[in-house]
């Protein structure tokens, strides 16, 4: 049949396009839909002639045969939903391999989803895209239960093995989750630890759910770190923030390590002992004492700051003392790595990626939702951190890297 077209239609299209150009595309859109879906049609046809061992119309020798076909709908990335004939035989002994009964759209559309969940798009926003993005409407329970698939590989990699990683420096830290436990909205806290490499470069080594005001919850966390090959006798610090219990637990694990508690909070504690008149000028002393360039200067401006405060701020005082030595270990290590040892930053950092990412959910489906969430966060921070070992020298220069290890000086 051959198909003829007036001029008068062909200035009608083309005035259509130039007021509408959106409707050329939406016509190209549909045009391809049809064809793939008679591709796929056509293949799964061709597959059944293979599993019958025969042409359409031959019946010699067989007792199986076509018995006609049942249309349904398939949505593939980047073309959307396509209708195809799905074709049957009369024993229902086919099963077709080109679209699987159970698959509503292909593997990518699938694998994307979960990229855009674990980026921080809710269950519920994703169904409401999903139309406009893919060319199906996906329910959010569809998008859960795609979400958890990614369960198997999280759970990998919490229990990776860390014999392989020569960890020298590990931050500790804990944070809180709202989490839906048996019908009832808990506070959950999630132990993190983040562990820096010889070469400089931090990964996260661990996350478990656990009291992180329980020194035995602390302990067991240790214990699986090594459990899963942490090597304890070549990790030489622990940054901190002076949790109960958790220092003592850590030197008891880690024999060879030191303990350097975060100043930042140290320095909250003893401000909260002074008047707010007194906070600026007090906070200015205490930056002069752990920024002192030795231990010695630093005691030395600490006997000036107790004999000045002693008597009129004693809680402050006292509370400095006694934090003091566990706030100067850091002293004992590189000096280009002071900045990145005095505090707990690194994993506040991380922390605040946590909540960031959570906070559109607001409470989290249970410990393995909160897991899988928090392993994405981890992932992407490792790949930022790749770039950014700890210490004043940049990765990207290595000439002044080779200055700061002495490679172009004389020793005398």
């Amino acid at each position: 049949m051959k198909m003829e077209v007036t001029v008068a239609e062909v200035h009608e299209l083309i005035n259509e396009i130039r007021d509408q150009p959106e409707n050329l595309f939406a016509m190209i859109r549909a045009n391809v839909q049809e064809r793939v879906g008679q591709y796929l049609s056509e293949l799964m046809d061709a597959e059944l002639t293979h599993f019958l061992g025969r042409e359409r119309y031959e019946r010699e020798g067989q007792s199986n045969h076509r018995n006609g076909s049942y249309g349904r709908r398939f949505t593939l990335k980047g073309i959307g939903e396509v209708g195809v004939k799905v074709p049957r035989d009369r024993k229902s002994e086919f099963s077709t391999e080109v679209i699987p009964r159970s698959k509503q759209y292909e593997d990518a559309i699938r694998e994307d989803l979960c990229m855009m969940f674990l980026g921080g798009v809710s269950t519920r926003t994703l169904s409401l895209m999903s139309e406009r993005l893919v060319g199906r409407r996906i329910s959010a329970g569809e998008v859960s239960n795609v979400s958890k698939e990614l369960t198997r590989a999280v759970e990998e990699w919490r229990e990776r093995d860390l014999s392989g990683e020569s960890i020298k420096y590990i931050f500790v830290d804990g944070t809180h989750f709202s989490m839906r436990i048996e019908g009832s909205i808990e506070k959950v806290p999630i132990l993190v630890a983040i562990g820096v490499t010889e070469d400089n470069h931090r990964t996260v080594l661990g996350l478990q759910a656990g009291d992180k005001e329980s020194a035995s919850n602390w302990r067991e966390f240790f214990k699986d770190l090594k459990r899963r090959g942490l090597q304890g006798d070549i990790v030489m610090l622990g940054i901190m923030d002076g949790l109960s219990g958790l220092e003592r637990v850590f030197e008891e694990e880690f024999p060879n390590a030191k303990v350097q508690r975060c100043q930042l909070h140290v320095t909250r504690n003893v401000l909260a002992k002074v008047p707010r008149k007194l906070k600026k000028t007090i906070g200015d002393e205490i930056r002069s004492i752990f920024y002192a360039s030795s231990r010695k200067k630093a005691l030395r401006f600490f006997e000036q700051f107790k004999a000045k405060w002693g008597k009129e701020l004693p809680s402050a005082v006292k509370c400095l003392e006694n934090s003091l030595d566990a706030c100067l270990t850091y002293l004992h290590f590189p000096e280009e790595e002071w900045i990145c040892l005095r505090t707990t930053n690194v994993i506040e950092r991380l922390n605040k990626e946590f909540k960031r990412r959570t906070k559109p959910m607001e409470i989290l489906a249970g410990e393995r939702s909160c897991y899988m969430l928090l392993a994405f966060v981890c992932l992407k921070m490792e790949v930022t951190w790749r770039s950014k070992p700890i210490g004043k020298v940049p990765s990207n220069l290595p000439f002044f890297k080779k200055l700061a290890e002495g490679n172009f000086t004389q020793n005398i």
